[in-house]
């Protein structure tokens, strides 16, 4: 027999002091809430007695009120369980609530294909990995909105540090992505802005570390001997244009046609993938030789100067081709140029992002304006830039902790 009770949850206390109130219900040891859309202050909430204390100026009218969902809540129970000799809790709290909560993971899945014409391919891919990720931890695809309680996230949040290992950022966003999902449902109506757990929870942030290459180890990369129109050669030399480019993101290394260059003034003018806008700047000798290096003779405006997309075609036409190609694509060059760099002996982790950090310690140090590096990285706010600034910073103590006494 199934036990009911009312219990103000004051585990989610918002911030005027009022706590939900919402219909337990234990079954076989198993616990399930519904929400009673009730919110109240500890001291207007009498426990034992199962009511709303007089203090509260419409305590007869919610009393009345929460005794008649009580009593249709055992109704239901009763019924259920006179029917069906096993019932499960989730079907006793189905057979309670109605369509009072939607099940979170519909309205998610939903909500994903109403924006993914709005959204990034990436974006949109993320919110369906992370989702499935949650949903696979749960175990069942009936979740409602109201189940998904501060204790439970803490639990999921334990699996994912002590289980999956994950590490603090990727643990924030699990979390946040499933923060956005409640957000929009409360933006449309579909629950109460009460229903929100993720304020009483604290997400960690892993400090951040930009890696790069100095000077003699990204010559060293340059310098390593390799086949001629290998893929490591071709994915090696678009890593060292990037280095000489602004730090160019692989996605417009990739895309970079020979329209996007001007052979006159030596300027790159490209949209970047990324932000969508148009962005031009000079570049120096280096990126000017790789360049010359591939771009053909008589070469067509739209040919791509680095030859690693073969269907231009399907590329620009087919949005889910291209995030597909692009993906596999920087996987590949990242493989090849870790490859040189642990041949290399090099301390450091090598991807193709490397090549942005790396393009801006270095212009740094060859003392650029950090006003001139964070207009040639196409960076929104100059106190994004500012963090290469702070490495250097830290180089330099290092250096006058080891060199000067």
């Amino acid at each position: 027999m199934a036990s009911i009770k009312l219990i103000l949850r004051t585990n989610q206390k918002d911030q005027t002091g009022h706590s939900p109130l919402y219909i337990r219900i234990i079954k076989d040891r198993k616990t399930k809430f519904i929400t009673a859309g009730v919110k109240l202050k500890e001291s207007e909430w009498d426990e034992v007695k199962q009511k709303v204390k007089k203090n509260h100026s419409n305590s007869a009218r919610m009393n009345a009120a929460l005794s008649q969902k009580i009593a249709d809540a055992e109704g239901q129970v009763a019924d259920l369980e006179r029917k069906v000799k096993t019932v499960s809790i989730k079907k006793l709290k189905e057979a309670i609530k109605g369509k009072e909560v939607p099940n979170f993971f519909e309205y998610s899945r939903k909500h994903c294909e109403r924006i993914r014409n709005n959204v990034s391919i990436s974006t949109y891919k993320n919110y369906h990995v992370y989702l499935d990720k949650f949903e696979k931890w749960v175990g069942t695809k009936d979740v409602y909105f109201d189940d998904i309680t501060v204790s439970l996230l803490l639990d999921y949040l334990g699996y994912l540090s002590n289980v999956l290992k994950n590490g603090n950022t990727t643990q924030r966003y699990s979390i946040m992505i499933l923060a956005i999902m409640f957000k929009e449902a409360i933006k449309e109506e579909i629950i109460p802005e009460y229903m929100y757990p993720f304020n009483k929870l604290k997400l960690k942030k892993d400090a951040s570390k930009r890696q790069f290459l100095k000077k003699e180890q990204f010559e060293a990369i340059n310098n390593y001997k390799l086949q001629e129109n290998s893929k490591a050669c071709i994915y090696r030399d678009m890593f060292i244009f990037s280095i000489f480019a602004g730090g160019l993101r692989f996605s417009d290394v990739l895309e970079f046609q020979v329209k996007h260059f001007s052979e006159e003034e030596r300027r790159i003018k490209k949209v970047i993938r990324k932000t969508g806008r148009m962005h031009q700047f000079k570049i120096g000798q280096v990126a000017w030789d790789i360049i010359h290096k591939y771009k053909k003779k008589n070469a067509e405006p739209d040919d791509f100067i680095f030859p690693v997309i073969t269907n231009k075609e399907m590329f620009f036409k087919n949005d889910e081709f291209r995030y597909t190609f692009t993906e596999s694509s920087n996987k590949a060059a990242n493989f090849q140029i870790q490859r040189i760099a642990k041949k290399l002996e090099l301390p450091v982790k090598v991807s193709f992002h490397i090549s942005r950090h790396t393009f801006a310690t270095n212009a740094l140090n060859n003392g650029m304006r950090i006003e001139h590096v964070s207009k040639l990285m196409d960076h929104n706010d100059i106190s994004t830039t500012q963090i290469y600034a702070k490495i250097i910073n830290e180089e330099l103590d290092n250096a006058v902790d080891n060199y000067i006494y």
